[in-house]
């Protein structure tokens, strides 16, 4: 029956992209985007029936909730007259607060336990990512807003997929989720401060402004986590059954409203700002990988500096971009790093999976 049942998907799969195919062709592009939707449905449902393709289900997803975006951008801008960026601030809160129920006390206190690996993923994630970014912008010579989205994705702090993706790799999981922790709560002095150095060539940086900006979406919704935590922690345990599903979709959310309010200038850029978040991307794991074998520290803390270097807090910076009045244009570079991301993460994660760490601590 499962069998069956992908030969069917896949079936339908072919058709949707021939159906796509023709619709471009006859310029029926009121068609064009239902069809490359369905199409990449399809698929992400066949890559749930495999082991090794599942976790890259959910990108292909967000690929077919962007399509719908790229295609017909006028849905995802207002409901009636509620405009749909309105949400990603409280979704990014509740991602946020969903973090801070995840920790502990403990998670801080492993500093003291592997001072090495937290100070060189620091020192790490806070030079490769936003220098690199700011070096790519002066390669590919984006507008000046599309420049600043560039570092400031570069700015921002490791996200929540680098723990999942660590675990994959069997790398250092404690190691991952203290860092994540860490350079969180440096963001709202760390990211202001880049962003005022590399981007304020670009735009206008209040630095104060974003400092707060960020304090209200991280630092807030973490420290109410934390504190549900101590408290209430096993007494609502629904919530670690449907905080994934929330933080999936809310992610999902996010890129589609970002891509639908830049869909006019990612069209002109988008080829450019695909390649750039690649290379800033795979800059980040390559350089934070050495950087680490650099200082010898073991395989697995290795391969956590560099998948919390590579893989950034792509909703931050959406919900930066957007508390700067530029979602359009300064939020783009986000949005297209996070399926990247994604990608890259996911396929470096399983292809380390199949390698056993040469050394463990």
């Amino acid at each position: 029956m499962p069998r069956f049942y992908v030969k069917v998907l896949l079936v339908l799969a072919i058709l949707s992209l021939t159906g796509y195919g023709i619709s471009t062709a006859q310029q029926s592009h009121q068609h064009a985007g239902w069809m490359l939707m369905a199409f990449f449905v399809f698929v992400a449902l066949v890559f749930r029936q495999f082991e090794w393709l599942k976790g890259y289900a959910f990108t292909i997803t967000i690929f077919a909730a962007v399509s719908l975006a790229m295609y017909y951008p006028q849905y995802f801008v207002y409901v009636g007259d509620f405009k749909l960026s309105k949400l990603i601030v409280p979704l990014m809160q509740i991602l946020m607060f969903g973090m801070g129920t995840a920790l502990s006390v403990q998670d801080f206190a492993r500093v003291l336990k592997m001072p090495k690996g937290v100070v060189v993923g620091i020192a790490c994630q806070y030079s490769i990512m936003p220098f690199v970014g700011w070096a790519l912008t002066k390669v590919f010579s984006f507008p000046p807003e599309i420049a600043a989205g560039v570092i400031l994705i570069g700015s921002c702090p490791s996200g929540l997929a680098s723990n999942v993706m660590s675990y994959l790799a069997k790398a250092n999981l404690a190691l991952s989720v203290t860092l994540t922790a860490i350079v969180t709560l440096m963001a709202p002095l760390m990211t202001p401060l880049f962003m005022k150095l590399l981007a304020g060539q670009y735009v206008s940086i209040d630095f104060w402004s974003m400092v707060w900006d960020i304090t209200k979406i991280i630092i807030l919704p973490i420290g109410a986590g934390l504190i549900f935590n101590y408290f209430l922690s096993g007494r609502f345990k629904v919530l670690d059954s449907i905080m994934p599903v929330i933080s999936m979709l809310s992610i999902a959310l996010i890129i589609t409203i970002i891509t639908a309010a830049g869909r006019n200038d990612l069209l002109i850029v988008g080829p450019l700002l695909i390649l750039a978040a690649l290379l800033h991307n795979l800059s980040g794991y390559f350089l934070g990988y050495w950087s680490a074998r650099l200082v010898r520290m073991p395989e697995q803390d290795c391969r956590t500096v560099a998948l919390e270097v590579g893989l950034q807090n792509g909703g931050l910076a959406s919900s930066l971009a957007l508390s700067m009045g530029k979602l359009a244009t300064v939020g783009l570079a986000s949005a297209v790093f996070a399926p990247i991301m994604n990608i890259t993460g996911s396929s470096l994660a399983h292809w380390w999976r199949s390698h056993e760490p040469t050394s463990k601590e």
